[in-house]
């Protein structure tokens, strides 16, 4: 089995700063795109961005130069540092990865259980 563990979420006011982290661990292979996803309240998850083993990133415009994510690819880790927020950030954030269990095994989505981010005054 793969778990993925987000931590990090909470309270924060209208420009301030968080940043998360989600674990992966258990029968890991090899992991290859790791990303975040948030969804709020009466809305569809969507993406807020992600990152290939090679460090290559890809943002959804609303995040763009606020957020920055990155990961450790030792560590099974993937980070997601959010600054500048705003009330519209509030969502429950959601770690993504692809990950094989074994050597030929066709990666596969895994998501973590959320965490609550809530930026307001």
């Amino acid at each position: 089995q793969v778990q993925l563990v987000e931590s990090g979420g909470g309270l924060v006011q209208p420009g301030g700063s968080l940043r998360l982290s989600c674990i992966a661990s258990g029968s890991i292979f090899s992991i290859g795109v790791m990303g975040w996803y948030r969804q709020a309240p009466g809305k569809q998850r969507e993406l807020v961005g992600d990152i290939t083993r090679r460090g290559s990133t890809n943002y959804a415009d609303s995040v763009k130069g606020r957020f920055t994510i990155d990961r450790d690819n030792v560590k099974n880790t993937v980070y997601l540092q959010m600054n500048s927020l705003k009330p519209e950030d509030t969502a429950v954030y959601y770690c993504n990865a692809d990950i094989s269990r074994r050597w030929g095994e066709s990666p596969f989505g895994n998501w973590g259980q959320g965490t609550q981010v809530t930026v307001s005054s």
